[in-house]
């Protein structure tokens, strides 16, 4: 059974003709010319690819997601859908729920006329150090796996191609594009290809994006990864995209690389015509990845004659009301000392924290979307309990560098209404395009803006600041500018860029800030002059540039003190506590778990000052919580998405559930983490540690965690009574075996609530290396007060497998614990594997301990 590791590359399996649209998509290639064929083959442009009207084919676009759909352009004239973050969605441990973030994302996709979503992003949590961390789902990859695969089938059956990315092993963001990831065969079957392989072979993914890294020294766009397994194990029939600038050989051409973005230049185009002329490349390996393309076209209704999957628009559910059902369902309980849910109106909150005003919805980099609108934690409360009393307090200062301004206290000297007048403009000061924005935080990547024809862009506004006193004026962007208020020069100049990431110092450059002293309510007229300088390179016509004020942190005592007597004033305290856009990013990892500025130490005095406080964490991945003792709840809600707000106060007051599940391990302290080494030594990262990762290496070690893998709490309480095992499909191997696993919860609570059902399996004295235990499967439940509810499980006996030259299954009898998280499983029985090595027969031993 099932052979495997195969060697052979795009010149030796050439994909069969086994359907009527695979021999016309061979008519339409006789019907190109070679160049035309080539050119398909790397992108028009950032987000397109190349249209050939002779055979009835449109441009491809593609767009960022995975948490919302950003479309063509960057500009915030064009909202999107801000979905809550990966982390968030995984949290909720929720299929359902997955399939409907993925159909959301393709609604949003259909309306900005994209026609493939570049996510979902399914590298594992390897290390909480990752500055990725929270675009990806979880530590596990039977979780991960799941998930992404139905994420991957709520895109695609609404017409839109999804890209589970990045493959493979692109686990943390430092030297991305140079690194080379070192790690065993066993730890790729077993962890890191896994999701892949599901979102392939049981959700037939349209696209796989190819990662920056080597892997055991052969770059990822040339690596034979992108044969085998995918495409000759897995039958994937789609299109491998490249991340943008990953191709740089025309080698790459050779293996089962198909696109290569973003364009026109790169490295294939006229040296991949050059080399197929001489002999060197063979035309099939062209027409394998042109016929690839046309598939991928067809699916989306690129290509004329062809059906699309989905061609009528979906009918789907409201995507807000989504978003904020989808923050709550994800929303991570870890400590209740009885005080939450609060009463339906309490008379006073103080509502304390940078992130409770300017709260994180999402995560830095090209997981950006920007929002119709964005409620926060402070106004979510406030919309919550009108007739209540709330105050806000800073209390610690979070942001660093400089943020955009405040809409509402702008307007265009041009427009007269809110926002900011750009203008691009020659070296001769000759206005060649002009633009009404309504934001100071701007990126163009594409888009018709004669960026490499400008010489400056010129920005201007007239503020109205809110209080007296002295601000931080200043710019984020890398290059040279000015800024003038009233006419004078208040900061001017230039900003380099910091490492080799060309991702990070473009969205996230350092900032410049002058001191101005202002009056409430008096206007400035603000104008900025930014030096375009000459652009070469893939990012020749992209530009990103922001300008607004940096946060005032010259007293933090004061900010604290003022948060304590607030505190002291109001019946609970509610500290929103988070991280910035400099801690959780592409294109760089964290330094450190611990929470930015002085946060940890203003939670310990406002927790002083009034024992009813509770700690809400805006952080899309593990942060240390020092003080979690010395409060009354703590509650994880990632990335929230634009509708975050409302789901914390949902949760808060109890009109919802927090519903979450720890996808996960937090820990207590950081030298405690089991994986931390996320900085190449030599240009290598090794992944010493195999297949312990997470909560494998954590029960490994022997430590213990804050919160373990699995955990969180609801406001009802649960009693696992029942569990059985049976065989559904008695196959002639292992590899058809499929058994289920029945599971009977009550609820013992007095509401309504939520329980996840988790699966573990444990094999004692094993011959080979094996994780204590390993989740093996999972289902959500809900139950009325009093209620019982079975969760129903099905089991491959590939959850015993391990790899070595293939699938092994090793005789002997394996424990199945069911429980409430990777520690806490109060119920367990056994099944047998009658037979070793690569064909196995599963019998089930009844009885439970």
């Amino acid at each position: 059974m099932n052979v495997t590791g195969c060697a052979g590359g795009p010149n030796d399996v050439e994909d069969s003709v086994t359907n009527p649209d695979d021999r016309r998509f061979d008519e339409l290639l006789a019907r190109m010319t070679l160049e035309e064929k080539v050119m398909l083959l790397t992108g028009r442009d950032f987000w397109t690819t190349w249209p050939v009207e002779k055979i009835g084919l449109r441009r491809i676009l593609v767009s960022d997601g995975p948490s919302g759909v950003r479309g063509e352009t960057w500009d915030e004239r064009d909202p999107s859908l801000n979905l809550p973050s990966a982390t968030a969605l995984s949290s909720s441990w929720d299929l359902a729920m997955a399939r409907r973030y993925g159909a959301a994302s393709a609604v949003e996709a259909r309306r900005k006329n994209v026609d493939v979503v570049l996510g979902p992003t399914i590298n594992l949590h390897r290390s909480p150090l990752g500055g990725r961390h929270f675009e990806a789902f979880s530590e596990d990859p039977v979780l991960t796996a799941d998930l992404a695969a139905a994420y991957v089938a709520g895109v695609q059956e609404n017409g839109v191609g999804a890209t589970p990315k990045h493959y493979i092993a692109n686990d943390f963001e430092t030297d991305r594009f140079t690194v080379d990831v070192q790690v065993d065969d066993r730890a790729l079957r077993e962890l890191y290809l896994a999701a892949f392989e599901k979102a392939i072979v049981e959700s037939h993914a349209w696209l796989v994006m190819s990662s920056y890294n080597a892997i055991n020294g052969t770059t990822a766009t040339e690596h034979d990864l992108l044969e085998t397994p995918l495409n000759s194990e897995w039958g994937f029939d789609g299109v491998v995209i490249s991340d943008w600038t990953a191709v740089r050989s025309l080698e790459s051409a050779k293996a089962s690389q198909d696109l290569v973005m973003p364009g026109p230049e790169g490295p294939w185009g006229r040296s991949l015509v050059a080399a197929v002329q001489r002999g060197d490349v063979d035309v099939s390996v062209v027409d394998r990845k042109v016929r690839r393309l046309l598939r991928l076209a067809a699916r989306v209704g690129a290509l004329e004659g062809f059906e699309p999957v989905q061609a009528e628009p979906p009918n789907v559910e409201d995507g807000v009301a989504f978003a904020r059902e989808a923050a709550a369902a994800g929303s991570v309980l870890v400590k209740n000392d009885g005080i939450l849910p609060l009463p339906a109106e309490p008379t006073r909150i103080a509502v304390i924290g940078h992130n409770a005003r300017f709260a994180r919805t999402q995560g830095g980099g090209s997981a950006t979307v920007l929002p119709e609108r964005v409620i926060s934690p402070l106004l979510g409360i406030c919309l919550a309990m009108p007739s209540g009393e709330v105050s806000y307090s800073i209390g610690a200062v979070v942001q660093e560098g400089v943020a955009e301004l405040p809409i509402e206290r702008m307007s265009n000297p041009v427009s007269g209404g809110a926002g900011v007048r750009v203008r691009f403009l020659d070296a001769q000061g000759v206005e060649l395009a002009a633009q009404d924005r309504r934001s100071t935080a701007l990126v163009w990547l594409g888009g018709g803006v004669p960026i490499a024809a400008s010489s400056v862009v010129e920005l201007s506004t007239r503020y109205v600041p809110e209080q007296t006193g002295e601000i931080l004026l200043g710019f984020a962007a890398v290059g040279t500018a000015r800024i003038f208020a009233d006419g004078v020069l208040v900061v001017e100049g230039t900003v380099t860029p910091v490492g080799n990431d060309l991702g990070a110092s473009f969205l996230s450059p350092d900032s410049l800030t002058g001191k101005l002293t202002v009056s409430a309510g008096r206007p400035i007229n603000v104008r900025v002059e930014y030096e375009i300088g000459d652009r070469t390179g893939p990012l020749a016509e992209a530009l990103s540039f922001t300008f607004g004020l940096a946060a005032d942190d010259s007293n933090p005592n004061a900010l604290i003190a003022e948060a304590v007597e607030a505190a002291k004033a109001a019946d609970v305290a509610v500290v929103v506590v988070g991280t910035n856009s400099r801690v959780e990013s592409e294109g760089y990892d964290r330094d450190s778990l611990a929470l930015p500025g002085r946060q940890d130490e203003l939670v310990r005095a406002v927790a002083a000052a009034n024992p009813r406080t509770i700690v809400v964490v805006n952080a899309g991945s593990p942060v240390l919580m020092p003080w979690r003792d010395d409060v009354a709840a703590v509650l994880l809600t990632y990335f929230g998405g634009q509708e975050y707000g409302h789901a914390v106060a949902d949760i808060l007051f109890g009109k919802v559930e927090p519903g979450g599940r720890l996808p996960t391990t937090w820990p207590k302290e950081e030298l405690d983490v089991p994986v931390l080494n996320v900085t190449p030594a030599s240009g290598v990262v090794r992944y010493d540690e195999g297949i312990h990762i997470g909560y494998r290496a954590w029960l490994k070690n022997g430590t213990v965690p804050a919160y373990e893998f699995g955990f969180g709490l609801g406001y009802t309480t649960w009693s696992f009574e029942d569990l059985a095992v049976q065989t559904l499909v008695d196959g002639p191997s292992a590899a058809d075996t499929v058994f289920g696993v029945q599971v009977t919860v009550k609820n013992t609570g007095s509401r309504a609530g939520k329980q996840v059902v988790q699966i573990y399996a444990e094999r004692a004295q094993s011959a080979v290396d094996r994780p204590v235990r390993w989740l093996v499967g999972f289902a959500p439940v809900w139950a009325e007060a009093g209620a019982t509810a079975t969760a129903t499980v099905k089991l491959a006996a590939r959850s015993f497998a391990y790899w070595q030259d293939g699938w092994q299954y090793e005789p002997g009898e394996y424990t199945l614990s069911v429980g409430s998280s990777v520690t806490q499983l109060p119920l367990s029985t056994t099944v047998s594997l009658d037979a070793g090595g690569a064909d196995a027969s599963v019998h089930v031993v009844a009885g439970v301990a």
